[in-house]
């Protein structure tokens, strides 16, 4: 579960697709405003609804900062930050955990969030 929090994200269309970065208060409630297209903008026009990537900061200026640093990245950088943290692209939104739980004490749990990764 997505806790309240200040947050930069990283949401994308598909697997290595067109990405969009922001920050909120509220990444799980942004999740599902992505995920449903709620605002007009970048990321309604290229459906970008999959969260991908998200770190949390002490302060809404602290991600604010963040992600305009980020958003003046090369894309590879950008998709190197994402295979760290979420190496098979699972819908961090959609997945019943997260981080993923230990394949070996969970596999059910486990296989369960990775129906949640998008296709390659």
């Amino acid at each position: 579960m997505l806790r309240r929090g200040f947050c930069t994200y990283i949401v994308a269309n598909k697997r290595n697709g067109t990405l969009y970065t922001g920050h909120t208060d509220y990444m799980g409630t942004r999740s599902t405003q992505h995920r449903e297209g709620t605002f007009a903008g970048f990321s309604r026009t290229h459906d970008c609804k999959h969260l991908v990537w998200f770190e949390m900061h002490e302060s809404r200026d602290a991600a604010f900062k963040r992600e305009r640093r980020i958003k003046n990245w090369e894309r590879a950088w950008k998709l190197r930050l994402i295979e760290q943290f979420n190496p098979h692209w699972v819908d961090i939104g959609l997945s019943p955990v997260w981080p993923l739980p230990d394949t070996e004490m969970f596999p059910d749990l486990y296989e369960r969030c990775l129906s949640f990764a998008l296709e390659r």
